[in-house]
C-alpha cells in the first residue's frame, strides 16, 4: 500500500521521516519544488505493510483572495467588499508544491495529514486534501495527531492515525474570510482618504504607505492608546503620610502608616503632632504564620512570551521564532498551546530522568526523583485545556547545541527548570506581622524568613525577598527611633510593556495564542507604535490620530469587545456549536453597519489626522470629499467606479477612478454649492445601482421656481437636473477650464 505523507514544513518531513524509518533503508529524491523533498521507506501500519511516500508544504498552499474584477483599489467601492465573491488559490509561488502533491497522490491509496495539530494546521490539512483529492477521490484520508517531535509520540501517532476535525478547518476559513473583509474594507477606506490627504512621516516610502486596518491589530493598538491616554490624562496629586522605624539590637523595623496616606495636608499636621505628642508605641498585635509560595503553572504559549519579555526582554515574535526551532528540532513540545494542565497520561517521571546529567540542573532533577527528599509535588493545572496538546516541556535532553544561539540556550532552560519546578513542591516561609498603636494611629510591620526553598532552588528567575524584624510582644512599649511626615506624589501607571499587552489581549479574547505575536508585531511595522528597551509601547501620532478619530466616532472599533465576540463564535465553530455561514453572516452583517457608519463620519478621522499632521494641499481644500464617494460603476471603462469629487477650484464633478485610463466625467451644474451621495438608489438607470445624491444650490444662481435642495440622479433620468444644467451651465462654469482639469 502506497501511503502519501504531508508535513507543514520540510524539516518536520525528515524529522518524522528518520524517525518511522530509523534512518534505514530511506531514500530522498526531489519533488518538484527543490526545498520540498520526498523521503522514501518502508513501515508497518496496524501490521499493514506500508511503502512511504513522505513530503511537506510550507505553511498554508492556498489564499483567500478576491475575484479579479475586486482587487484593484479603485476597483469597486470599498463597501462592496463586504459581499465580494471570493476563493481560495494556490499563489504561483507554491505552483510547484501543488503540482508535486498531484503526482504522488496519483499513485497512493491513503493521504496521511502531519500538518501542526492546531486550527491552523488543521486548515491547512484541508487545503492538502483538496489537491490531492482532486487527482484521486479514492484516496483514505487519514490525520496523524502529536505534539513533539520524538520517537514515542511520532510512533503512537501513526499506529492511532484519526480522521481530520473540519471544525477546526471552518473556524479558519471563517476566521480568514472576515479578516479579509473587514481588513480590505477599512484599509482601503481610509488609506485612500488620508494617504493623499496629510504629510505622514513614516519610515515608508509615501507612495507605499499603507494605513492598514485588522479586527485583531486595532484592538491591540486601542489597549496601547488607552494606556498612554490614561497617563496624559494624569495630574500629580501630593499626598502626605507618616513613617515609623524603631531599631534594636536585633535589627530594624520599618513601621507603614495603615491609613495609607491622606491628600488633606492639614488634617495629616494635626495627626502627625498628635503623634509626637505622645509618641510612645504600644505592641497590639504580632501574628506569625506559614507562608507557602506556589510554583507557577504548567506553561502554555501566552506565559512563554510573557515570561521570556520578563526575563529576557525578548520580542514575542522573536521567542515563538526561537521555541517553533527548538520544536522542530526535537528538543521542546508543541510551542502553539493554550494548555497549562498536564494530564493523567502524561510521564512526567520520564521527562525529569531524561534531565538527571545536566551540570547545572540535573542535581536537581535527582532530588526530585528521590523519595525521601519530598521534593516531589504534582503540578498544580491552570484550568485551561485546548484538547490539543500538552504544555510546553522538554522532550529531549541538551546542554546546548553547537547551532543553537544564546536566545535558545535560554529558551530552552526556561522550558527546562519551568516544567522542573511546576513538578516541585512550594516554597515554605514563615511570616511575622507587628501592629502597634502611637496615639491611636495603628502602624504595621513586617518580615518572612525562608524555611524551604524548594522549587526556588531550580527556578532562578523568582525570588521571594524578605528580612528579618526585631522580636516583639503584646503589650511591648518603645520610642519610635523615627516619626516623621513625609510628602509624596501620585503617579500615573506606567507605559504598557509587552508582557502587559500579551495579558491584556488574552483578558479579552484577542487573537489566539498562535497569533497574538503577529498583531504586536504589525503595530510596529505599521508604524502604529514603538517599542523602547524596556519592551515598553508607546503610540506614534498615527497610531493615536487613527484611534482618535474612531474613538470620536462614538463606534469603539479600537475597542476589544467586538472581536472578542468573533473569537468566542469561531470557538463554538471549532467545537461544532455554531456553523462557519452562522458566524460569518453575523460577524459580517455587525462590521458593514460599522463601515458604513464610519463613512458617514469620516470627517472625524480627518480633523483627528489634522491634529496631528500637516495637510498635503495635494487635493484641495476640502479633505472631506478627497477620497471621493462612489455614485455607480463607469459605463465607458466597466471596471472603475464613478465617484463625486470636487475639482482644485471647488467644482464638483462625478469622475471615473480609472483616470487616466479612462476619462469619463460627468460634470455638475456650476450652481451646487453641496453634494453629498446618499445611500437611496434610482429606481431607472442601469446598470445599477445608481447611487443618488443630496444637492444643494446657490439660491442667487438659479431661476426662483426651483428648490435649492435636490435630490437627483447623474444616470440621466432627471429632469429637473438636466433642466439646471441647462440654465446655469456645467462646471467648470469658466471658460477652458474643463482642460486644466485633466489632471484632477
Amino acid at each position: 500500500m502506497n501511503v502519501l505523507n504531508v508535513a507543514e514544513k520540510p524539516s518536520v518531513a525528515k524529522s518524522v521521516s528518520t524517525i518511522l524509518s530509523r534512518n534505514q533503508g530511506m531514500r530522498v529524491r526531489d519533488g518538484r519544488s527543490r526545498y520540498n523533498k520526498i523521503f522514501e521507506f518502508n513501515y508497518t501500519i496496524r501490521g499493514h505493510p506500508c511503502h512511504m511516500l513522505f513530503t511537506s508544504v510550507t505553511g498554508h498552499l492556498m489564499e483567500l483572495e478576491f475575484d479579479n474584477r475586486y482587487r484593484k483599489w479603485h476597483s469597486c467601492d470599498p463597501a462592496d467588499l463586504f459581499h465580494a465573491p471570493v476563493h481560495k488559490t494556490v499563489p504561483e509561488d507554491k505552483k510547484d508544491i501543488k503540482r508535486t502533491l498531484e503526482e504522488e497522490a496519483r499513485r497512493c491509496q491513503w493521504l496521511v495529514l502531519w500538518l501542526d495539530c492546531d486550527r491552523e494546521g488543521e486548515n491547512i490539512a484541508f487545503e492538502v486534501v483538496e489537491v490531492c483529492t482532486a487527482v484521486n477521490r479514492h484516496l483514505n484520508l487519514k490525520r496523524a495527531r502529536f505534539s513533539a517531535l520524538i520517537d514515542r509520540e511520532i510512533h503512537q501517532a501513526v499506529q492511532n492515525l484519526v480522521e481530520p476535525n473540519k471544525w477546526f478547518s471552518d473556524a479558519v476559513d471563517a476566521r480568514q474570510e472576515i479578516d479579509l473583509r473587514i481588513g480590505a474594507s477599512f484599509t482601503r477606506f481610509q488609506t485612500m482618504l488620508l494617504k493623499d490627504a496629510f504629510i505622514i512621516d513614516t519610515t515608508t516610502n509615501d507612495r507605499n504607505l499603507v494605513l492598514s486596518y485588522g479586527p485583531c491589530q486595532f484592538p491591540t493598538l486601542g489597549f496601547v492608546v488607552e494606556r498612554y491616554w490614561e497617563i496624559q490624562a494624569h495630574e500629580p496629586e501630593e499626598f502626605w503620610l507618616i513613617n515609623c522605624s524603631h531599631k534594636s539590637d536585633e535589627g530594624i523595623a520599618n513601621f507603614s502608616w495603615m491609613r495609607g496616606h491622606l491628600f488633606d495636608y492639614t488634617s495629616a499636621v494635626i495627626i502627625y503632632e498628635m503623634c509626637m505628642e505622645e509618641p510612645t508605641a504600644t505592641v497590639t498585635n504580632v501574628k506569625q504564620q506559614e507562608k507557602l509560595k506556589y510554583p507557577p503553572h504548567p506553561l502554555n504559549t501566552i506565559e512563554l512570551e510573557k515570561r521570556a519579555s520578563w526575563y529576557f526582554r525578548m520580542s514575542s515574535e522573536h521567542t515563538m521564532k526561537v521555541a517553533e526551532e527548538l520544536y522542530q528540532a526535537g528538543f521542546i513540545s508543541y510551542p502553539r498551546t493554550e494548555t497549562d494542565s498536564f494530564s493523567s497520561r502524561t510521564d512526567l517521571h520520564t521527562i525529569v530522568q531524561e534531565q538527571q546529567g545536566h551540570p547545572e540542573w540535573g542535581i536537581y532533577a535527582q532530588r526530585l526523583l528521590d523519595p525521601g527528599s519530598g521534593l516531589w509535588n504534582n503540578p498544580r493545572g491552570g484550568g485551561h485545556d485546548d484538547k490539543a496538546h500538552p504544555p510546553i516541556h522538554p522532550t529531549k535532553f541538551s546542554t546546548g547545541e553547537s547551532g543553537w544561539s544564546q536566545d535558545h540556550r535560554k529558551l530552552y532552560e526556561l522550558v527546562v527548570r519551568h516544567f522542573l519546578a511546576c513538578v516541585s513542591k512550594p516554597a515554605v516561609g514563615a511570616e511575622t506581622t507587628v501592629e502597634i498603636d502611637i496615639a491611636g494611629e495603628q502602624f504595621s510591620a513586617g518580615g518572612r524568613v525562608i524555611l524551604e526553598k524548594n522549587y526556588l532552588d531550580v527556578y532562578r528567575y523568582e525570588s521571594w525577598g524578605g528580612s528579618m524584624i526585631p522580636t516583639y510582644t503584646i503589650g511591648q512599649q518603645f520610642i519610635p527611633t523615627t516619626l516623621t511626615l513625609d510628602s509624596g506624589v501620585t503617579r500615573p501607571p506606567p507605559l504598557l510593556s509587552e508582557a502587559d499587552l500579551l495579558s491584556c489581549m488574552d483578558k479579552e479574547g484577542i487573537g489566539t495564542d498562535a497569533t497574538m505575536h503577529d498583531h504586536i508585531k504589525k503595530l510596529l511595522d505599521r508604524f502604529y507604535a514603538t517599542k523602547d528597551a524596556n519592551t515598553r509601547f508607546t503610540p506614534t501620532n498615527l497610531g493615536e490620530a487613527l484611534v482618535m478619530g474612531y474613538d470620536d466616532m462614538g463606534y469603539k472599533l479600537w475597542k476589544p469587545y467586538l472581536r472578542a465576540v468573533m473569537e468566542r463564535d469561531m470557538k463554538l465553530v471549532s467545537e461544532g456549536n455554531k456553523s462557519k455561514a452562522e458566524v460569518l453572516a453575523t460577524s459580517l452583517q455587525q462590521m458593514e453597519a460599522c463601515f458604513l457608519d464610519a463613512r458617514l463620519n469620516k470627517v472625524k478621522l480627518l480633523e483627528a489626522m489634522a491634529i496631528f499632521f500637516e495637510r498635503s494641499g495635494r487635493l484641495g481644500n476640502d479633505g472631506l470629499h478627497a477620497a471621493g464617494e462612489v455614485v455607480r460603476r463607469c459605463g465607458l471603462c466597466q471596471e472603475s467606479d464613478m465617484v463625486l469629487k470636487k475639482n482644485r477650484d471647488g467644482n464638483f464633478m462625478v469622475g471615473c477612478l480609472g483616470f487616466p485610463q479612462c476619462r469619463n466625467v460627468v460634470w455638475l451644474p456650476g450652481s451646487v454649492s453641496e453634494a453629498v451621495v446618499t445611500t437611496n438608489t434610482c429606481n431607472f438607470c442601469t446598470p445599477g445601482p445608481v447611487y443618488l445624491i443630496q444637492f444643494k444650490f446657490r439660491q442667487l444662481e438659479i431661476p426662483p421656481n426651483y428648490s435649492a435642495n435636490h435630490l437627483g440622479c447623474i444616470g440621466g433620468c432627471d429632469e429637473i437636473l438636466a433642466q439646471l444644467t441647462e440654465i446655469c451651465g456645467r462646471g467648470p462654469r469658466m471658460p477652458g477650464l474643463c482642460a486644466r482639469l485633466s489632471s484632477y
